[in-house]
């Protein structure tokens, strides 16, 4: 594998880090807070201006044709600012969904949408949930940016169908959340009426694995973030007359965190590579990278809360942000643990 970026991936990454140091700043994000979850404006430039939403759909179905390194290289500078875009449901999921498992009506109808920005997208996992005659029954309380979904992918675990919100039986409640910039909503359905994809296993595959690699990604950029800002704080607070970063045992907890980041950087572009290359080791290295940059994200920004201090635990400081983010991203997909006894069980076999 080549983990080297080749130009076109490095002139993606110098284009999304510049967009979102720009546009997703503290303000924009906090506002988005207090409104719906979304910045509108960013989430439309996103789209539209850049292109970057259909970065790992093929070109068939209307994307960029690249894959899940490029897509990882978006992630990774969107989680390095919180940015309140909903990119997990309708560009991590369901579009990937959609495009590998959908009939060309489903991706005709869905994708120039999702792409867009116009429509946004939310999936919804019930292993419980009952289908009849091509209506479902059954909903999860924990669907992020339900509330502002117009189309539901639904799923069971094996079987994926496409519900529209204003279909008759569909109830959406939103819900008080930690990260209100990814904001979560409980959907219910009661009889409503949904299309099948034609290919459900093509297609939950296809999101499984964007949307693992791309919440891996997040935390990276995250854990990146929350250690720049921390070194950026360590030369400017004084005590003693000295940058409290000049001292040893501040200095190490920054090496420790740079440690980690470093091994959660080859582990989430291990697995994008993997996947892209068609690596059998591609099933092992998504569940390490998920839980290794989940766990690693939630570390740095605990020890960004705490190498700052007083001013760290204040809700004006942006670590909370970060903080929020990244113990989300440890919820969401699997928590580690889970995924660390796959891993267990793909290396040892029955002995796990």
């Amino acid at each position: 594998m080549e983990f080297a970026f080749t130009d076109e991936q490095q002139m993606i990454a110098e284009t999304a880090r510049a967009f979102f140091a720009e546009n997703a700043t503290s303000a924009r994000t906090r506002a988005a807070m207090e409104g719906d979850g979304i910045d509108t404006a960013l989430w439309r430039d996103f789209c539209e201006e850049l292109g970057f939403s259909g970065i790992s759909i093929p070109e068939a179905a209307g994307g960029a044709g690249l894959g899940l390194v490029e897509l990882a290289i978006i992630a990774e500078a969107a989680g390095a600012h919180v940015a309140a875009l909903p990119m997990l449901g309708s560009l991590m999921l369901c579009a990937p969904a959609i495009a590998a498992g959908g009939n060309e009506t489903q991706r005709e109808e869905w994708l120039p949408g999702l792409l867009s920005g116009a429509t946004i997208a939310a999936f919804v996992e019930d292993p419980s949930l009952i289908v009849q005659n091509g209506r479902l029954t059954g909903g999860s309380r924990y669907v992020a940016h339900g509330a502002l979904a117009g189309l539901f992918v639904v799923t069971d675990g094996s079987g994926a169908w496409l519900v529209r919100r204003d279909a008759v039986g569909v109830s959406v409640t939103a819900q008080t959340t930690m990260d209100q910039t990814r904001p979560l909503a409980e959907v219910r359905f009661d009889g409503a009426v949904a299309e099948a994809l034609a290919d459900p296993a093509e297609g939950l595959a296809a999101a499984n694995r964007t949307a693992l690699v791309g919440l891996a990604a997040e935390a990276l950029g995250g854990a990146q973030a929350s250690l720049d800002r921390t070194v950026e704080y360590a030369k400017e607070r004084v005590q003693f007359g000295r940058p409290i970063g000049s001292f040893q045992a501040y200095k190490h907890r920054l090496a420790d965190m740079m440690v980690e980041i470093e091994q959660a950087r080859s582990a989430v572009y291990w697995a994008a590579c993997a996947v892209d290359e068609g690596s059998a080791e591609a099933p092992l290295a998504l569940h390490a990278a998920k839980s290794f940059a989940a766990d690693t994200g939630f570390r740095c920004a605990a020890d960004m809360i705490q190498l700052h201090g007083g001013i760290g635990f204040t809700w004006e400081h942006d670590a909370h942000l970060f903080f929020k983010r990244a113990r989300s991203i440890q919820t969401l997909l699997g928590k580690g643990d889970w995924h660390r006894e796959q891993v267990a069980a793909m290396i040892l076999g029955e002995a796990a």
